[in-house]
């Protein structure tokens, strides 16, 4: 098994999660367990020459120019803990909590927050013994960071909190028991280091910008599908288009739709038809896929530079220079992530115009609703109310949780960024996306049917060929539920994604073309 560095090794959302899921394993070694001893000597010599520096011997906050005596710099840094753990809510999903605690291993690794090496060596044991501490999802405000949720999430260190652990939530007394642990106490500055940071807002941006890429590569999929029911022309995708308006997601978008429709038997059936031009629904799929795709881009970039980041405050240099500033505000991740929202809520409302422009019956052998005989049957008519819900749903969900800023902490916060709430709107909307995609999926599958027996090319006809062994044609009204719980499943397990990945390749097709990289997550 391949091993990452922390605070070395620059640290991709891809690698994060392939740390998270097990595939690499994370370490702490050389030159940045140097680096870490060396910067903790730093404070312990802060401390010894009564220095003032914020937060290692001074209160918090508006509490800034308190000082603390010698005795009590540890109990001030245990008392940190305890009393900025007042998240609410439902706790977040585990992988996100232990996410949380990868990225801020590797931010600590670097060598700046004042760390000692038995925190962090207990840290590294939660994630390597699966002892994930459970984060209450609301409480953060993204100011100095995420202090409710990372607030929790380093409780167990002292010896409170709760863990999800082999199968159960327990107390954290009850794992010491278990591991024969006891608590740390923590040392001067490192409860501060602890808990100021953008680890809760980073860890949820991570996991939505996995969802974000399956998101895209499915839409580009079952648009192409769907397409080809509505015997939409390809004529848009012509790369000559796309090279007058040279935008990376859109010129790969249109690649994408040319692999998928190349060598259909179903478009050059209708290649010298009467219709001028599609709805844009079905034209405009390159523009605005790749918009999405663009904002994808700009997300990875940020997010990329956030994971290699030190976040905490204050940032100590040296002995002699301990600056406090602005480094854990939540600002560059909440922007992009209410535009990524929005990114990918888009995505629905165009999967939705093209599942109700294909239950017309103005589309040459479509009948009305994807069904022969409506009247006593309502066919696929009720499905896409849900698709209409689910985007409405979005819409409300998109108003940007960055526009808004409640000052905190007496004034001292008096500018915060509601990060965290970007980050978890953004993955309620593209868990609506799948959903909406799932049904998108469900809908051309049944109007792919009314084509044969005329084929596609490879990708597409493998693709529904795929949906058809889980999901009959339906020609009567039955209980659609299930089968839309399928279609939904299809898009959340990346499947046909996988399909299609791996049928271009061993047939030497260019779906995975030169961009393909810059459109992942590594």
């Amino acid at each position: 098994m391949s091993k990452f560095c922390y605070g070395i090794n620059r640290l991709t959302p891809g690698i994060a999660l392939d740390i998270c899921n097990g595939k690499i394993t994370g370490e702490i070694v050389g030159e940045a367990a140097a680096r870490i001893r060396k910067n903790r000597t730093d404070v312990e010599s802060i401390v010894a020459e009564r220095k003032t520096v914020y937060g290692i011997n001074t209160g918090f906050g508006p509490l800034c120019t308190t000082l603390i005596s010698d005795e009590d710099t540890r109990k001030l840094q245990h008392n940190l803990l305890l009393s900025h753990a007042v998240g609410v809510g439902d706790c977040i999903p585990k992988e996100i909590s232990r996410l949380m605690l990868i990225l801020k291993v590797h931010s600590l690794a670097m060598g700046y927050s004042g760390i000692s090496m038995e925190t962090l060596n207990r840290i590294c044991w939660h994630i390597e013994n699966d002892a994930i501490p459970c984060v209450p999802s609301q409480g953060s405000v993204g100011a100095s960071g995420d202090l409710a949720p990372l607030a929790h999430l380093f409780l167990p260190l002292i010896g409170y909190g709760t863990v999800h652990y082999k199968g159960e939530t327990i107390p954290t007394a009850k794992l010491f028991s278990l591991c024969g642990l006891s608590a740390l106490e923590p040392g001067p500055k490192e409860g501060l280091a602890l808990i100021n940071g953008t680890q809760f807002i980073a860890a949820h941006a991570v996991k939505f910008l996995e969802r974000f890429q399956h998101c895209l590569d499915h839409a580009d999929i079952i648009a192409a599908m769907n397409l080809e029911a509505m015997l939409g022309s390809v004529k848009a995708f012509d790369a000559s288009l796309h090279e007058l308006r040279p935008y990376e997601g859109t010129c790969y978008v249109a690649k994408r739709m040319r692999e998928l429709t190349r060598d259909s038997e179903i478009v050059e059936s209708h290649r010298n038809c009467h219709r001028v031009q599609d709805p844009y629904s079905l034209r405009c799929i390159p523009q605005v896929h790749g918009a999405s795709r663009n904002a994808f881009l700009h997300l990875k970039q940020l997010l990329t530079i956030e994971l290699n980041s030190v976040t905490d405050n204050p940032i100590v240099f040296s002995k002699d220079k301990a600056l406090s500033g602005g480094n854990f505000h939540g600002q560059p991740l909440a922007l992009p992530l209410d535009y990524a929202g929005l990114a990918v809520a888009e995505l629905g409302n165009i999967a939705d115009r093209r599942i109700y422009l294909s239950l017309m019956d103005t589309i040459e052998g479509l009948p009305k609703l994807l069904m022969k005989e409506t009247g006593l049957n309502s066919g696929f008519m009720i499905p896409q109310y849900t698709t209409a819900a689910l985007v409405s749903e979005n819409k409300s969900l998109c108003y940007p949780a960055s526009a808004d800023s409640i000052p905190t902490s007496l004034g001292q916060e008096d500018h915060v960024s509601m990060g965290s709430i970007s980050a978890r709107k953004a993955l309620q909307i593209a868990e609506n996306l799948e959903k909406i995609q799932g049904i998108e999926l469900f809908c051309a599958s049944q109007g792919f049917d009314f084509r044969k027996p005329l084929k596609s090319g490879p990708l597409v006809d493998s693709c529904h060929a795929h949906v058809r062994r889980v999901i009959p044609h339906i020609d009567r009204d039955v209980y659609l539920g299930d089968y839309i719980q399928s279609a939904i499943a299809m898009v959340r397990n990346n499947e046909l994604n996988d399909l299609t990945e791996t049928m271009s390749s061993d047939l030497q097709l260019d779906f995975k073309n030169e961009n393909h990289e810059l459109f992942g997550i590594y």
